[in-house]
C-alpha cells in the first residue's frame, strides 16, 4: 500500500537555491506582453501590482546536476517584488505562458515573501498552488533530495499542494488531486444551495445525502473535516 504524505504537517519553508544556478536576470514587464493575448485590463494589472521581475535562478542539468525529461527538462525561479500587498493569478499565468519550462514563483511584499506555483504540462498553466506568507529574513531550508528535475519539481509542489500527497506522485497525480477537490468544492456549494432553497422533506433527505458523501470525499482528498 501506498502511503499518503499529509502535506498539512509539513512546515511552510523557502529553500536555499543553488548558487550555481543563479541568473538575476531582470526582466521588462513588457517582454510579457509580446507573448499571448495579453488584454487592457492584464496590462493594467501588470503596472498596478509588480514593481520588479528577476528571473532568478535556472535548475537545470548543468546548474545542478540532476537530468531533466522531454516533459520537465528545467525548471525557472522567477522572483517578482509586488507594489502592494500582493500579485494576482492572473499576472503569475501571463509571466508563465510566455516561458516554456515550468515555474517556481518568489513573490515578495514589505518583510514577507511566499511561493507559488501552477503544474504546468502544457503551454497552460492550471491552477496556482501558494504557502502561507512567511518572513523574508527567516531560514530557508535546503532543496528536497531528487534523483531528477521532474522528481525536484514534484517535491517543491507537494507542500503547497492543498492536499494529501501520495509517496511517488509525480505533479500530473498531485494537480489531478487537486482539481478533484475543487469540483467537490463546488458541487458541496451547490448542494448546500439547494438543500436552503428545496421545500420537500424526502428531496431534503435525500440532498443530505449526497452531500455526507461528498463532504467524506473531499475530507479523504484534504485530511479536512467537512
Amino acid at each position: 500500500m501506498v502511503e499518503p504524505v499529509d502535506t498539512s504537517a509539513i512546515s511552510p519553508r523557502l529553500y536555499r537555491w543553488p548558487d550555481s544556478a543563479r541568473y538575476g536576470k531582470a526582466v521588462p514587464k513588457t517582454k510579457f506582453y509580446e507573448h499571448g493575448k495579453v488584454n487592457t485590463a492584464l496590462r493594467e494589472r501588470f503596472v498596478a501590482e509588480v514593481q520588479r521581475i528577476t528571473w532568478a535562478y535556472k535548475i537545470a542539468e548543468p546548474t545542478v546536476n540532476l537530468p531533466g525529461s522531454a516533459a520537465v527538462p528545467e525548471i525557472q525561479v522567477f522572483e517578482v517584488e509586488a507594489k502592494g500587498d500582493d500579485v494576482s493569478d492572473m499576472v503569475l499565468a501571463a509571466i508563465d505562458k510566455a516561458v516554456k519550462t515550468p515555474v517556481i514563483f518568489e513573490l515578495s511584499r514589505v518583510g514577507e515573501v511566499r511561493m507559488a506555483a501552477a503544474h504546468k504540462a502544457t503551454a497552460r498553466p492550471g491552477a496556482y498552488f501558494t504557502s502561507p506568507w512567511l518572513p523574508v529574513e527567516g531560514d530557508r531550508a535546503p532543496l528536497p533530495p531528487a534523483i531528477n528535475i521532474p522528481s525536484l519539481y514534484g517535491a517543491l509542489l507537494a507542500p503547497l499542494a492543498p492536499v494529501v500527497v501520495q509517496a511517488g506522485d509525480d505533479v500530473g497525480a498531485i494537480a489531478e488531486r487537486v482539481e478533484a477537490a475543487r469540483k467537490l468544492q463546488r458541487e458541496i456549494a451547490a448542494l448546500v444551495s439547494k438543500l436552503r432553497s428545496e421545500p420537500q422533506l424526502n428531496r431534503k433527505v435525500e440532498l443530505r445525502r449526497t452531500l455526507k458523501t461528498k463532504q467524506a470525499a473531499l475530507a479523504g482528498l484534504t485530511r479536512t473535516t467537512p
